[in-house]
């Protein structure tokens, strides 16, 4: 057997000239192992890509690796190889996080606590937004209260969603590489899969802690990415990002701030009271995992192939990028819902939120075309989940749903437009987005139909308006929803 079993290199045997030998030994990066043992590549937060730490995906974990924290650095890998839970070592995600937020971002920020100034000026803030939305909106606020975060905190209480949005896709990747093993080299491998199990999960959770670590730096509220991260009913700011992001805009703080706060106040809008969409959302991220598949081919070739002796083949198969996911009717189905319900979100949170700012703040275009050109580049925490679980979560068509929202907003007022949110086979598709004058013009056709209709089986009577909350064929336009199929 292999004397480096996993790709795990040996620490340097004492040079035989002292000390001189121990700055060569470290100039020359010293060790037998490969520098990059599982093959996670660069992440960032560990230094960036290519930068300290990238060559090293446990120095996030283990810091320096020195004489001194040799005994963590072992304990904590006992911990990963030891890990039995679910696809995901969410434990570590949240650890490597952490200690990632700790590190500051690449600017130089660092995480501060939130004193009781700053914790106030954003409950008046959110406060004062969801004045300003009331006049922009048929929906009531969704803030039941307003929190100022750190970085750290933010991270603590987004885990629960980020697990759920990745637990799918994990386990359907872990499912995809058991399910190759020929059932009589699964009875004679078991403890290897369930090392190689654990390494999996250590695998997800290492770049989901960073991702995540990345991303806490990033974002300036709870709903940044579209996605409703935080508690219910709960509006989050962060002091901290919001400073970064203002910092060489030439805009008042201030207005910033509030700007920033009728984001985050018309997103809680949205999802407190078309309950369905959070649901709707997430489902599509589970029904994309649902279509992965896994190389199966590339696996099994190497599974033939497989030499006990040798085990730092599973290494190289990692290195090769043979779990990635392959795209798949399934998945592009599920991509397609998913991309086209951020750009609604989105897109109605920036016309709803213009309209509340463009009588009141004189930054109100400056600021929208800076947070639209934001979501629409992504930063490279989004890009590390592009790469890990095959989703870009931010919407590719900001633009054509903002101006759709503004049409409907002309053609049936605020009190219609919102209306849609009532069921989801109301709302625009992608292809609605391309003719958004033609939807708008054929779904106030269709309700009127509609409203006669219902009245006329009523008997004539005073039928009030439909109740759309039950969808189907007597509740819409006929279209099918997307997740009938």
């Amino acid at each position: 057997m292999s004397d480096t079993p996993f790709g795990f290199g040996l620490p340097p045997e004492e040079p035989d000239d002292g000390d001189e030998g121990k700055k060569k030994d470290q100039q020359s990066g010293g060790g037998q192992g490969p520098a990059n043992p599982f093959g996670f590549g660069g992440l960032p937060g560990a230094g960036g890509f290519g930068g300290p730490g990238a060559d090293n995906p446990f120095a996030a974990m283990f810091g320096s690796l020195n004489p001194t924290d040799l005994g963590a650095a072992f304990q904590q890998l006992g911990q990963m190889l030891s890990y039995e839970g679910g696809p995901v070592n969410w434990d570590m995600a949240k650890q490597i996080a952490r200690q990632t937020v700790s590190q500051g971002t690449s600017d130089g920020t660092k995480d501060a606590s939130v004193g009781p100034a700053e914790r106030t000026a954003v409950e008046e803030a959110v406060r004062l937004a969801d004045l300003w939305l009331d006049d922009a909106t048929s929906l009531p606020s969704g803030a039941a209260s307003a929190v100022a975060w750190s970085r750290a905190e933010w991270v603590e209480a987004t885990l629960p969603a980020w697990k759920e949005l990745v637990d799918p896709v994990a386990e359907r990747v872990g499912t995809a590489m058991g399910d190759v093993l020929p059932e009589e080299m699964q009875a004679m491998a078991g403890p290897l899969i369930g090392m190689m199990r654990s390494m999996g999960g250590a695998m997800f959770g290492t770049q989901i802690g960073q991702a995540v670590g990345v991303l806490a730096g990033e974002v300036v509220g709870s709903t940044d990415i579209g996605l409703p991260l935080g508690p219910v009913g709960r509006a989050a700011l962060l002091p901290v990002n919001i400073e970064t992001f203002g910092k060489d805009l030439g805009v008042p703080k201030e207005e910033v701030r509030l700007y920033l706060a009728l984001r985050e106040a018309a997103h809680q809008r949205l999802f407190a009271h078309v309950p369905w969409l959070r649901s709707h959302l997430f489902g599509a991220v589970d029904g994309y995992a649902r279509g992965i598949k896994v190389d199966t081919a590339k696996l099994e070739d190497v599974v033939g192939q497989f030499d006990p002796q040798n085990p730092e083949q599973l290494q190289d198969a990692l290195q090769q990028g043979m779990f990635q996911p392959e795209d798949s009717p399934e998945q592009k189905a599920a991509l397609a819902r998913l991309e086209t319900a951020l750009a609604l979100v989105e897109g109605w949170v920036d016309a709803v939120v213009h309209a509340a700012a463009k009588p009141r703040l004189t930054s109100a275009d400056a600021l929208r075309e800076t947070l639209r050109r934001r979501r629409a580049s992504g930063g490279p925490a989004e890009q590390t989940f592009a790469t890990l679980i095959g989703l870009e979560l931010r919407p590719r068509r900001l633009r054509d749903a903002s101006r759709l929202w503004a049409s409907l907003t002309d053609a049936r007022g605020v009190d219609g437009r919102d209306a849609l949110w009532a069921h989801p086979d109301m709302l625009p598709t992608a292809t609605d987005l391309d003719d958004p004058d033609g939807f708008v013009h054929r779904e106030h056709m269709d309700f009127s139909e509609l409203d006669k209709m219902l009245g006329e089986a009523a008997g004539g009577g005073s039928a009030g308006k439909p109740d759309l909350s039950k969808g189907g064929e007597d509740g819409t336009d006929g279209k099918k929803d997307d997740d009938s199929e």
